[in-house]
């Protein structure tokens, strides 16, 4: 469980890293706020996100999936937007991070397989 946090922490600086090189507004002060962060991002993975995915469910069927999605990054930014020393400056670059943080924490799980 401490590998695959900072493995999600390891995916959120990355994620930070890559979206403050496009120019877009995702700023991460340092490791200690990013590891609070996957911390809190997580938790609302495993405590609310099954929650709202079931109270959200027709309209992600109606959208095939789309809302799905949306919701994902929703809780993405409320998770970023609440941790001190990490900045996002629109839901439009919390949906780039989510998709981001998502690819590199898939891709860590895989390569470390945990």
């Amino acid at each position: 469980m401490l590998i695959r946090l900072i493995l999600n922490t390891l995916a959120f600086l990355f994620t930070a890293y890559i979206l403050r090189e496009f120019g877009l507004g995702f700023h991460v002060e340092n490791f200690w706020w990013a590891l609070l962060a996957a911390l809190i991002i997580g938790f609302f993975n495993s405590a609310i996100k099954p929650i709202l995915v079931l109270l959200t469910l027709p309209l992600s069927i109606i959208t095939f999936g789309l809302f799905a999605v949306l919701l994902n990054a929703l809780l993405f930014y409320l998770a970023v937007s609440i941790t001190p020393g990490v900045f996002v400056d629109s839901f439009w670059t919390a949906l780039a991070g989510m998709l981001l943080y998502s690819v590199f924490s898939t891709m860590f799980s895989h390569m470390f397989g945990k």
